[in-house]
């Protein structure tokens, strides 16, 4: 069996994007109602521009699936787009002009060229949908263990959602952040949040946010403290910053643990035996600051991440640049673009998560087919479970 990986092909305007996975076990049921409607999600939300009127996206699976499950080969999944027009100068110009906080610059001296589409097609966000078909795919394999992602909006501007997510409550967060133009459960940050958007709309900016993803379902011991890439914090904060225009990720308290003392930060363990047979063990602790993350390795409590998006770098108000044919002083390029994506964003952190935790669980369980690797995830648990062994069995 081969590791559980990704990769993703496409520019914003070409004819499709495409997510190659592989390392999937055969037998794996695929939902491909459920990965349609993240690609959904991701399309939505309060802040976005007229491009998400345009794409209808759905993946279309192309190889590797048989009669709705997994075989084992690598699968491709094709999403189509509607706005293909990738070279028609008149619809898609070349673009002299870097836009201050995007890839144009630094791409277009990476492969000299004066003409910044030719980074900004691939370096555009449009490429998370690909991402979000591979988590979708991977969620579907998490499915089969009761592991369970949800992600919504934390920040936007000064209004911060004051909703605390516990494995009790969290699916009725999921209705109430469905039910939130910008993917936050708490309807009084949600109007504040708008408020916010529409600010920035006004004054031709743009605004970024943070926001959260909660796994729960996690057994005891994904992830590695043997060696320093097998950590599963530092592959999910990895997996984080690669998300266009993310440029902070905590785990947990995350900073907040630098400002308080140790007493204040470690969560205490205690042991419930009428929890034993779950994936934590019975393990249980009296709080969570550690994000579910302990030396890399899932400590049995719900994984919590949150991830810091930066505004969009095309502004109504373009910043000052210069023009790289010329070198003289001009405005910024502009884009078709959003006033904010944060509410894609969140679903696209659920999703690139997700990925990551498959990829560990996998990485622990093995199996060239989901049922052998259900067999030898339940042997785990079994032998985890009859601990202390003796020394002398």
């Amino acid at each position: 069996m081969s590791t559980l990986s990704y990769r993703t092909a496409g520019e914003s305007h070409g004819k499709a994007l495409l997510t190659l996975v592989e390392g999937l076990p055969a037998g794996v049921p695929l939902d491909s109602a459920f990965i349609d409607n993240e690609l959904r999600r991701r399309q939505g939300g309060y802040g976005r521009g007229g491009r998400q009127k345009i794409e209808t996206d759905r993946a279309e699976f192309l190889t590797g699936v048989r009669l709705g499950k997994s075989i084992g080969a690598p699968i491709m999944m094709l999403i189509p787009n509607k706005d293909s027009r990738l070279d028609d100068l008149k619809a898609t110009p070349p673009l002299h002009r870097p836009r201050p906080g995007h890839a144009d610059l630094a791409g277009s001296i990476k492969w000299l060229t004066t003409d910044c589409r030719e980074t900004l097609e691939r370096a555009s966000a449009r490429e998370t949908a690909a991402r979000v078909a591979a988590g979708g795919l991977a969620r579907c394999f998490l499915r089969a263990f009761g592991i369970e992602v949800f992600g919504f909006v934390r920040t936007v501007g000064e209004a911060t959602a004051k909703v605390d997510v516990t494995e009790d409550n969290w699916r009725d967060l999921v209705a109430k952040r469905d039910a939130s133009e910008v993917y936050c459960p708490d309807p009084e940050a949600d109007a504040a949040m708008r408020e916010f958007i529409n600010q920035q709309k006004m004054a031709k900016d743009t605004a970024g946010g943070v926001v959260e993803t909660h796994v729960f379902g996690c057994p005891v011991g994904i992830g590695s403290c043997m060696t320093w890439d097998g950590r599963l914090d530092g592959r999910i904060a990895a997996a984080v910053m690669g998300i266009q225009a993310f440029k902070g990720v905590e785990i947990g308290l995350g900073f907040e643990t630098a400002r308080r003392p140790g007493s204040q930060v470690h969560d205490e363990i205690f042991y419930d035996k009428t929890k034993r047979d779950t994936p934590g063990l019975g393990f249980a602790r009296g709080s969570n600051n550690a994000g579910g993350l302990e030396g890399g390795m899932t400590n049995g409590m719900p994984v919590v991440v949150r991830g810091a998006m930066k505004p969009i770098s095309t502004l109504g108000k373009p910043l000052r640049s210069i023009d790289l044919n010329t070198r003289e002083p001009s405005e910024a390029g502009w884009e078709r673009s959003d006033i904010s994506a944060i509410s894609a964003a969140s679903c696209v952190m659920e999703n690139v998560i997700a990925f990551e935790i498959a990829r560990a669980m996998l990485e622990k369980f093995g199996g060239d087919s989901l049922a052998e690797t259900k067999q030898n995830y339940d042997m785990f648990l079994r032998a985890a479970r009859e601990l202390p062994v003796s020394r002398d069995a």
